[in-house]
């Protein structure tokens, strides 16, 4: 899901190819710079291409970012007010800004510091929080509460978990061990386990194992099961029966978008209070009584860096 800018915020900004590509602008409590390449076109002005870019923000909103000194090239110049309504557009410049979210809802629960080492932090996320900042989510997020409570301006997840799923989720402290800890899940090395509650049928065997290929499904926050070759896996099997719940275990192999929810569904065992799946519920005021009941329970891996076996688990329970 992307901003109200358009982008995905808070975490490194990539090396886009552009000139000096090696300037990133600093963290600011906590919030990191947004970025935009500004492509050859037909823009009058360097403000006028911000506009149309970002229709979601007032042409205004950028002169006050400017004005504050919050919009930079990629050379470390602040774009002014003046500057911006100048012609011609320069084409092939990165812009950095600093994205805001009026009136952004503060989430009532706590992120739970489980481990923290010189390399790696382990956070145990409560349900309704996001990772990262994106769309309606800003400073109500893991990524930027960690930041400010720690001071640490590099912290980036190694991998994401729902906003609507609670559990465990890994940060990165160290640009130099990154890329080794991102590949334990690139390549499948970490065995991921997680609970949920849904629907008991007592016309299904267990354990079964799940295998389909997920796509997007039109809309951005859907995804779909549709026929060919299988990119998703997940090991199913069960755990509790209260009545007609149940709380079953789910191993992924694989990583793919909403694949813990789909291949539930596919049984026939919608996750209870999903509010995707197997319809999409209209959006309006969040209900903290009605959590998604699934929870990213239990995280097992060789650490690349000291090579010690690592087993965290949640200290969050589902609830029937």
């Amino acid at each position: 899901m992307r901003g109200f800018d358009g982008r995905i915020q808070g975490i490194p900004v990539p090396n886009i190819g552009m000139s000096n590509a090696g300037f990133v602008p600093p963290t600011r409590n906590g919030i990191g710079p947004s970025c935009v390449g500004v492509p050859a076109g037909s823009w009058p002005t360097l403000l006028d291409f911000l506009t149309e870019r970002f229709p979601n923000v007032a042409r205004q909103t950028w002169l006050e970012r400017m004005a504050r000194g919050d919009v930079q090239d990629d050379c470390g110049h602040r774009v002014s007010p003046e500057t911006a309504s100048l012609p011609p557009c320069p084409a092939h410049t990165r812009l950095f800004y600093y994205r805001e979210v009026p009136n952004e809802p503060v989430i009532p629960f706590d992120e739970v510091l489980l481990f923290e080492d010189a390399h790696l932090i382990v956070v145990d996320k409560p349900h309704f929080l996001p990772v990262v900042p994106s769309g309606a989510y800003l400073n109500q997020t893991v990524l930027v509460r960690l930041k400010r409570r720690l001071g640490l301006d590099h912290l980036v997840p190694i991998h994401r978990i729902d906003r609507d799923t609670a559990g465990l989720v890994l940060f990165s402290k160290q640009p130099a061990s990154r890329a080794a800890y991102c590949a334990l899940f690139s390549q499948h090395q970490v065995q991921k386990t997680y609970e949920a509650i849904a629907p008991w049928r007592a016309d299904l065997s267990w354990p079964q194992t799940r295998s389909s290929r997920i796509r997007e499904a039109g809309h951005f926050m859907l995804q779909q099961e549709v026929p060919g070759t299988p990119n998703a896996i997940t090991h199913i099997d069960l755990l509790e029966i209260r009545g007609q719940l149940a709380r079953y275990q789910l191993r992924p192999v694989t990583g793919q978008r909403h694949q813990l929810r789909l291949h539930m569904l596919a049984l026939g065992l919608p996750l209870l209070h999903d509010g995707l799946y197997p319809h999409l519920t209209p959006q309006g005021p969040v209900d903290y009584a009605r959590p998604l009941q699934l929870l990213a329970k239990e995280l097992v891996f060789v650490d690349p860096v000291c090579q010690q076996a690592r087993r965290f688990v949640s200290q969050r329970s589902l609830l029937f």
